[in-house]
């Protein structure tokens, strides 16, 4: 690709970043590894760019990764041949990816389910219908038949799936009920997270006031729709981000910073889990427990009340 003024005085990995669509980071490991090109030569991460550079980017074919079964515990709420609901702990990814190759979720169904889970996402995403972020506890369906993963996922696209969170923000929203609509998409300078953006896609978040503390707000939110780190992104936006969330805005508190033994990143729990059964019909409503440490925070933000 040629670049244009608007380019002109960009460091290489950056511009390497957003044509490449991969963070900062992934940028300057394409380059270091020589898979960037500027006029036909291998230049520094820090090279500003001048108008007509010629920039070739050269991303390598992915490695395949093998997931392998792993005996790892799991929370089991609900299990049939058609479907599995794990309430999945903080701290835990939910598919291999480069970086997290081992301890998923994914790695403790295979061991558990052995081949009984849906092949329609391949053999790193096995039945895996919805996510939730690695430092978000709580419910998830997974589907152990195509037939059920076919069913869900369409339930999913046509908001056919309730699926209800709580969590801890900073500070007061302005009313005790509302929703937020705004679109998200990649921020567009910083790869790695994702931002209300004029022209992303549509993204739909209601919620509802559970209590006010000084300064905090126990709240629970249902999505409408299901963009990666909605309830987060959507919560910053409002100026309230989720306690513990250092990546939107979170954690800044002196309550935070005090109680830094109870965050383990942002107290953002899937509560309820509600859908159709695939094979049945039959309505099936799901609920977990919230996590020892967020019932520990809501219990020391009750003595500052």
């Amino acid at each position: 690709m040629i670049t244009q003024e608007n380019d002109v005085k960009k460091r290489l990995d950056l511009f390497v970043s957003e044509y490449a669509e991969t963070t900062r980071s992934g940028a300057q490991v394409l380059i270091d590894s020589g898979s960037v090109l500027v006029n036909g030569k291998v230049e520094a991460k820090n090279y500003r760019i001048r108008l007509g550079d010629v920039i070739e980017i050269n991303i390598p074919e992915p490695k395949e990764l093998e997931v392998v079964p792993e005996d790892i515990p799991l929370n089991i709420v609900y299990e049939d041949d058609s479907i599995i609901v794990i309430n999945k702990p903080s701290g835990m990814v939910v598919h291999p990816a480069n970086g997290n190759e081992s301890g998923t979720l994914v790695n403790a169904l295979l061991f558990h389910c052995k081949d009984s889970l849906s092949g329609i996402n391949g053999v790193i995403r096995p039945g895996i219908v919805h996510r939730i972020d690695k430092d978000t506890s709580g419910l998830l369906v997974v589907a152990k038949t195509d037939e059920a993963h076919i069913f869900l996922s369409s339930l999913l696209k046509d908001h056919g799936i309730k699926r209800v969170y709580h969590a801890i923000l900073s500070g007061h929203l302005k009313e005790a009920r509302g929703t937020v609509n705004a679109p998200i998409a990649r921020h567009p300078v910083d790869r790695k997270k994702m931002a209300v953006v004029k022209g992303g896609k549509e993204a739909v978040t209601h919620y509802t006031v559970i209590k006010e503390y000084p300064s905090f707000t126990y709240a629970k939110m249902e999505l409408e729709t299901g963009r990666t780190h909605q309830i987060r992104v959507h919560m910053s936006h409002t100026g309230h981000p989720i306690i513990g969330d250092t990546v939107y805005g979170g954690g800044k508190t002196p309550f935070e910073k005090s109680n830094a033994s109870l965050l383990d990143g942002q107290i953002l729990h899937a509560k309820e889990l509600s859908f159709p059964h695939p094979k049945t019909g039959e309505m099936m409503h799901f609920e977990c427990e919230l996590p020892d440490n967020f019932k520990e925070l809501l219990n020391r933000l009750e003595k500052l009340s």
